[in-house]
């Protein structure tokens, strides 16, 4: 699920984690360096643009942390093209719509944060999403909630399984990339995924990637 911020807050052992900052605003941009110099982390490189990181990076840090509207290219575009260039992306932006979140976290990415949320929350949810979790802050989550709030009672009961498959799902995974990572054939993921559409009354990708994220099904 979306990692508390205490659990994000824990160290982990061995080499820092190395990141990378595509932030188009100056000022900005420096308060994050330094608010990444003082907790200890790699920062490998910090641009203005995507394409500039593209052409710049010659290793791929564990993480990019990213604003979600940058010059040249715009929105949920610019998270698939750094997720289809292989990288661990958290977004790091001023909008709080819950669609953009909902666009952007099926598009790949692996977390998602305000430029309100504090140093302490930004370094936590890098450590999250470099080990792998997923993390939308709470503000946003809650958000999400209000836009549209369903009983606990309501809440349809899927397995174990079938909440690993939507989380997959939700992190804009094919069948077939699910079914690789997950160890089962693909015909099984569509099988769960008809469970998941039938108990959520979810049909398209994109409303089982709201469902996923505003019932904290993201798992790592």
């Amino acid at each position: 699920m979306v990692a508390p911020v205490a659990e994000a807050f824990a160290d982990s052992p061995g080499a820092p984690l190395s990141v990378a900052v595509i932030e188009d605003h100056p000022l900005y941009r420096v308060a994050l360096e330094s608010a990444l110099a003082t907790d200890d982390f790699d920062l490998v490189l910090s641009v203005a643009t995507i394409e500039e990181f593209l052409a710049r990076s010659d290793r791929r840090p564990d993480v990019v942390v990213a604003d979600l509207h940058l010059p040249g290219i715009d929105g949920a575009a610019g998270v698939r093209q750094l997720v289809s260039a292989g990288h661990t992306v958290l977004v790091l932006t001023a909008s709080t719509n819950s669609d953009d979140v909902v666009r952007t976290i099926g598009e790949g990415a692996r977390g998602y944060l305000s430029k309100d949320s504090q140093a302490g929350e930004i370094c936590a949810a890098i450590r999250a999403v470099g080990s792998g979790r997923g993390y939308v802050s709470p503000t946003l989550a809650g958000h999400l909630l209000q836009a549209n709030r369903q009983s606990a009672m309501d809440l349809p009961e899927l397995s174990d399984r079938e909440r690993e498959v939507l989380s997959h799902l939700a992190r804009g995974k094919t069948d077939h990339a699910i079914a690789d990572d997950l160890c089962i054939s693909v015909s099984t993921v569509r099988s769960h995924l008809d469970r998941i559409r039938d108990k959520t009354g979810k049909r398209r990708r994109a409303e089982l990637t709201r469902f996923a994220i505003e019932n904290s099904i993201l798992t790592g």
